[in-house]
């Protein structure tokens, strides 16, 4: 029996629904794995839920993700927000934000899977993200619409004395404090959220989630957007800092226009994540939405590349070199493949909830699911006529497929269009579906093999529910 695609990007189940991922690598009675933090979206209604859970996978495969179970709850069971988890010593320290994100307590663990337990209050705020530098000194980080960062003490839970700072990057007004929102106020593009610092290259990276409020016309911006997540860098950790620039943005793939402009296709909402090296690689883990508001939000990750130029600078993301050296970087596009870079089993059963390209905007949606079932379907519903969805990247290898089986339902007859490598793409196969059918296998007009992108095209009358789709190499 053909099996189930379970993990692609997102990185987990399609049930789990966990947003604001602090990746962190660590090594715990001899094995070394990624450890993914997160809040979990399960209240359905409002951000978050109220436990916090933890997932990891070997460093050396990253589609074998492990569920640890339930790590933290808060002693009154309120909603915990974003948290962060370091290592100091043999100690764990789990960050938590109890009673949506106002108190933040410090708990611990001997096991970076916890439980973390005897939480004591700190002095941090919104968001913290937490630094252990290379001499043991400890940097935190935190904020909404205002930034603020201080070292620690041993404690690892009160501000040294003389260490807090105001401001360390530039920020925006709090968009839902009228307060805010008077005549003459500078509007800056910076900080928003989500902070999350690291040393790379020997440099202080602090990434964060920017509030654009002026127009990004190369990627489709023209609102005040946060569905980025930026940086900046540093030579010390508490001062300093110039700009970076975005490593990524949830608003889907990103069709390049005959004017120069951007669009996107795929409803962006706030972001959160963090940078990790892993076997030498490095990659930004993010979150997108499902469904129609932002209660539902699913981890992803994508390979990013990191270089330190001559002139010092650290950049990050999809870096342009001249001569070897780096001179500017740009967001790395957003897949369904994630860190399977060389695209994912074209032959597996691929759910459509694995689409990184719906297109117009506000018309299908991902359908958010919470059954904990194995190889569980996410499909996009609400397809009308015009609607296309997306994969990047799908692995062919070198035998080309004959057919691919598509299942989806619809309420009156429409045409779909199977089209490789661009949403405009060559039409690879087309077949009629019809009401009352859920399962069409379709021959192929052409050879594809490698690394290819796959995009469904749905024209005709009534909408269709797109579950799932797979190749096969014999007809």
């Amino acid at each position: 029996m053909k099996e189930r695609l379970k993990s692609a990007n997102p990185y987990l189940p399609l049930w789990e629904h966990i947003p604001d991922g602090e990746p962190r690598v660590f090594t715990y009675n001899g094995e070394t794995r990624v450890y993914v933090y997160g809040s979990h979206d399960t209240e359905r209604t409002a951000y978050c839920g109220r436990d916090q859970v933890v997932w990891s996978a070997p460093v050396d495969d990253l589609t074998q993700w492990t569920y640890h179970g339930v790590c933290y709850r808060a002693a009154d069971d309120s909603i915990l927000f974003a948290p962060d988890v370091v290592q100091k010593g043999d100690t764990f320290y789990l960050y938590a934000a109890e009673d949506h994100g106002s108190r933040i307590v410090v708990a611990s663990s001997k096991n970076p899977a916890g439980p973390f337990e005897d939480p004591k209050l700190t002095q941090l705020g919104f968001d913290p993200g937490v630094l252990v530098d290379d001499d043991g000194r400890v940097y935190a980080f935190w904020g909404f619409c205002k930034a603020f960062c201080a070292e620690l003490n041993e404690d690892m839970c009160t501000i040294k004395e003389g260490t807090l700072r105001h401001d360390p990057i530039g920020h925006v007004p709090d968009p839902w404090n009228e307060s805010n929102n008077v005549s003459g106020i500078d509007l800056h593009d910076a900080f928003f959220e989500a902070s999350s610092p690291r040393k790379i290259c020997g440099k202080y990276v602090y990434v964060y989630s920017k509030r654009y409020m002026t127009p990004v016309p190369e990627l489709g911006v023209y609102e005040p957007c946060n569905g980025f997540l930026s940086y900046v860098w540093s030579d010390s950790p508490l001062s300093g800092y110039r700009d970076g620039g975005d490593i990524s943005f949830n608003g889907g793939e990103i069709l390049k226009l005959p004017d120069g402009t951007g669009q996107q296709t795929y409803r962006w909402g706030n972001n959160h994540g963090g940078l990790v090296e892993i076997n030498g690689q490095w990659y930004i883990f993010y979150h997108r939405h499902t469904g129609t508001d932002e209660f539902s939000r699913q981890g992803k990750i994508e390979p990013v590349d990191v270089a330190l130029g001559k002139d010092g600078k650290i950049y990050i993301g999809d870096i342009t070199y001249v001569n070897g050296e780096p001179v500017s970087a740009k967001p790395v596009e957003e897949t369904s493949s994630g860190a399977s870079v060389n695209g994912i089993d074209a032959y597996r059963i691929i759910s459509a909830g694995y689409a990184c390209h719906l297109s117009p905007l506000g018309q299908a949606y991902i359908q958010p699911v919470y059954e904990q079932t194995d190889g569980i379907s996410s499909p996009i519903v609400h397809i009308k006529d015009g609607t296309t969805a997306g994969f990047r990247y799908l692995q062919f290898g070198l035998n080309a497929p004959k057919t691919c089986t598509v299942s989806m339902s619809c309420t009156e007859k429409m045409h779909v269009k199977l089209r490789i490598d661009a949403w405009r793409g060559r039409v690879a196969a087309q077949f009629d579906a019809e009401p009352g059918q859920t399962e069409y296998c379709v021959p192929l007009d052409c050879g594809i093999i490698g690394r290819r992108a796959v995009y469904f095209e749905f024209e005709g009358g009534g909408e269709a529910v797109f579950d799932w789709f797979t190749f096969d190499v014999q007809e």
